[in-house]
């Protein structure tokens, strides 16, 4: 198990980038697969969950190119559809939640695909119903084999129809419109999540011959065609690290300049972390964060304390409300988070509060965080880190902390930032890999 030695109290300063989106690469990745043509990828992000997507597709007879830094090239010319079956299959797509996008893309072009149980985040419940329901409304038939853990999917009397989703899922929009986009007829997906990774997904998709509309709506209709073509893709910045970043710079009353943010697709990130009194400079797809000896949360207009809250897109989304608790520990006021979506996210503030923030875990969904306006210094001890988002702001704690800091079971936060390490050191942290 890999860990992160570090020593905070530094205040850093300089640019940065942000790597690209890690959740639109699991999406827009599996989408080679409904093609035999070559598809160019730019501005992917190296790290563990989507290497390891690459690694799979790669055994199951596609073809991978990396002719550039965070470029790749797919071409699923000779795909063997009974791999699913395959023991390695199974290990490896169980270490990653993206790895259950293969299916809609395989039951699009050839009538059957498997899922299995969703590896990932222990976050809690992660459910496929959406998935499998939504794949249902258009003729597949679905048995779960218990003894390979596998559900296996037969999508030979697929057909267009009208989905209503019970939940704007983004990873099942995303599955069931991968496999209408090769399905006879016309199907109407509502409710859907419109998230800018779903509605990268459908631009690329369009881009290869499709047609899907209503890109950006919850209401999105595909007609399906007889066969797609090859493209070339960019993704779009990662917004969950430009979240990050901003959140980082205040805590540790830096001076940060985060290069090519893809501003326009970030949604209500910045004016969420404006209201905890950071000071956003934003020319372009530039965000200047200041350096600032306080920054002091907001009220609602009437007086109450301020809520952050997770909500499906345009909300603010749940993979930073981690970052803004965080954040908040060194900010001056009181703030309720509430993460409404998934039930064990909260669980790593007993950390924080071991380190010495103010924090009462109200239960499994809310924390009060009461900020200390950096009056009370927070300690570095050692901890583990549980999940991605976790882990990164446990990494953001040890940079704000006094002293050493370990950061344990980094796998985990190596599969969602590149060389993360790396590229903060160069900002004047001090964090070494063990």
């Amino acid at each position: 198990m890999g860990a992160f030695e570090i020593r905070g109290g530094r205040s850093l300063s300089g640019r940065i980038t942000p790597q690209g989106a890690k959740n639109e690469a699991l999406q827009v990745l599996c989408a080679a697969l409904l093609t035999d043509q070559s598809v160019t990828y730019t501005n992917v992000p190296d790290i563990v969950d989507v290497n390891t997507l690459i690694e799979l597709m790669a055994d199951m007879g596609v073809k991978v190119r990396r002719p550039a830094k965070n470029t790749v090239v797919l071409c699923a010319d000779e795909v063997n559809p009974d791999f699913f079956i395959d023991k390695s299959f199974k290990k490896k797509s169980g270490q990653l939640r993206g790895a259950v996008m293969i299916a809609g893309p395989m039951l699009a072009r050839f009538g059957r695909a498997h899922i299995p149980q969703p590896g990932g985040d222990k976050i809690g419940r992660r459910r496929l119903d959406t998935h499998i329901r939504g794949f249902e409304k258009l003729g597949v038939h679905f048995d779960y084999n218990q003894e390979e853990s596998l559900f296996e999917l037969d999508g030979a009397k697929m057909q267009g129809a009208h989905i209503l989703l019970e939940e704007p899922s983004v990873t099942g929009t995303a599955n069931i419109v991968m496999a209408a986009c090769l399905t006879q007829g016309i199907t109407t997906i509502y409710n859907a999540a419109c998230e800018p990774y779903v509605q990268q997904l459908c631009r690329m998709i369009n881009e290869m011959g499709g047609n899907v509309s209503g890109i950006g709506s919850n209401l999105i209709t595909v007609e399906g065609v007889k066969k797609l073509t090859g493209c070339n893709h960019r993704l779009l910045a990662d917004m969950i690290e430009v979240g990050s970043f901003i959140g980082l710079a205040a805590a540790t009353n830096s001076d940060i300049t985060i290069l090519n943010a893809d501003v326009e697709h970030m949604g209500i990130i910045p004016e969420t972390f404006e209201k905890l009194g950071i000071k956003l400079s934003i020319d372009g797809d530039t965000i200047h964060v200041p350096k600032q000896d306080s920054f002091r949360i907001h009220k609602f207009i009437d007086g109450s304390i301020l809520t952050v809250y997770d909500h499906p897109w345009p909300g603010f989304t749940p993979d930073l409300l981690s970052i803004i608790l965080v954040t908040a520990t060194q900010a001056k006021g009181t703030i309720l988070v509430h993460q409404k979506m998934f039930e064990s996210r909260l669980f790593f503030v007993d950390k924080l509060i071991e380190m010495g923030a103010q924090i009462v875990l109200c239960d499994p969904h809310r924390a009060v965080v009461i900020g200390s306006d950096r009056q009370i210094p927070m300690r570095g001890i050692t901890m583990v880190s549980p999940d991605i988002r976790a882990g990164v702001a446990l990494l953001i704690a040890a940079l704000c902390a006094q002293g050493k800091s370990t950061v344990q079971n980094i796998e985990q936060i190596d599969r969602g930032y590149e060389k993360i390490d790396e590229r903060l050191n160069a900002l004047g942290a001090d964090i070494r890999r063990l």
